[in-house]
């Protein structure tokens, strides 16, 4: 009996999951162009940065010589204690259309992100905004312009991709797998008409957007969030698009140990409580029903005929690595596919131990 009760559920889980990696797949297919606008956007683009001296030096370059012809880059020095500020200004002498502004910390918005954005938002000249970090830098110099052509008369709100540099280590190659199922994941929500995250390296949207939810008002006191919480907020089937053409992605720096990458994911993971309730359903049975297929399936295996479980369990995989590998191609991180069993399981326990420790204590600083 408890057997035939296992069995059922292992057949319910997997049914989940593959209905879920067909879901996934929606992004995959191409959105209509048809109201692009050829006309060029003024574009704001805003980078905040704390204490990024070096990345600034590195990456700002490849902001400044984006070739487009109307935009200015809004840089907001977060109370730095490093010589954030003097590159800064040291490019600002160098090309005019950089613009910077310096936020001092204040009692009450001690080390919060939120606030220093929103001082940089008000400054911004131009209607249309596009946000990436100073670490990370445009794989391409139409990166301006093919974000900002996704926006028309009800497009206000363009949700990019945002990768990490690929690098020879365990972790890199975790970080990056990661990155592409959380990717596949908010794009085809986004596309099915349920937005319900970002990332804050690769977004774009209006201003009027961010004045029209009051800004971050709703979830100022928490220190993570300002670009999933904002969404959750302003974010709807009808004014949000998303951009998966090559030349629109941004590159980060990974993390690169498992300690640095698993204090950064805690303090991401940590927003997803204070999202709306049909989206933690949802993300909460995607993780639940895989952690369930893997428990039936391996004591189904031991106790119960590998002739009916196999098929079933290499149906799963089969759907997972065509969905999988197909994004991974549009998103240009193919040889992840490779190691697709390895890293799920791998990521499954990573997640895990980040929902155990956040129950223990949460982050507080963006940085």
């Amino acid at each position: 009996m408890i057997l035939t009760v296992l069995f059922y559920s292992f057949v319910v889980f997997t049914a989940i999951q593959i209905i879920y990696y067909l879901f996934f797949s929606t992004f995959l297919f191409g959105d209509k162009k048809d109201n692009k606008k050829s006309l060029e956007l003024p574009i704001s683009v805003i980078i905040c940065a704390k204490n990024e001296a070096k990345n600034l030096g590195e990456f700002l370059p490849s902001i400044i010589h984006q070739d487009y012809t109307d935009f200015e880059i809004v840089l907001i020095n977060d109370a730095s204690s490093d010589a954030t500020e003097s590159v800064m200004e040291s490019f600002a002498k160098k090309h005019s259309k950089i613009k910077i502004i310096n936020v001092e910390n204040i009692e009450a918005f001690w080390g919060n992100k939120k606030y220093a954005l929103t001082l940089g938002i008000k400054a911004a000249t131009y209607e249309h905004l596009l946000f990436t970090d100073a670490d990370c830098k445009p794989i391409s110099k139409y990166w301006i312009k093919e974000m900002s052509q996704n926006f028309t008369k009800n497009k206000t709100i363009v949700l990019g991709y945002g990768k990490y540099k690929k690098e020879n280590s365990l972790v890199n190659i975790f970080v990056r797998f990661e990155t592409l199922l959380t990717a596949i994941q908010y794009l085809s929500y986004a596309k099915l008409g349920s937005p319900y995250m970002a990332v804050g390296r690769n977004l774009a949207y209006k201003k009027s957007e961010f004045f029209n939810v009051k800004g971050f008002i709703n979830h100022m006191h928490i220190k993570s969030g300002d670009d999933d919480l904002f969404i959750q907020d302003a974010a709807n089937k009808v004014n949000t698009t998303i951009s998966t053409s090559t030349n629109s992605f941004t590159e980060s720096l990974a993390p690169k140990s498992f300690k640095d990458w698993f204090r950064q994911k805690r303090r991401h993971i940590s927003t997803a409580n204070h999202y709306k309730f049909k989206h933690q359903f949802f993300l909460a049975l995607f993780f639940i029903s895989k952690v369930f297929f893997y428990i039936t399936a391996t004591t189904l295996f031991f106790f119960y005929s590998w002739k009916i479980i196999l098929p079933i369990f290499l149906s799963y995989y089969f759907i997972q690595f065509i969905v999988i590998g197909f994004s991974a191609k549009k998103l240009k991180e193919p040889t992840i596919t490779y190691f697709l069993p390895f890293l799920e399981i791998g990521l499954l326990l990573f997640h895990l131990s980040i929902f155990i420790t956040n129950l223990a204590a949460k982050p507080n600083h963006w940085k």
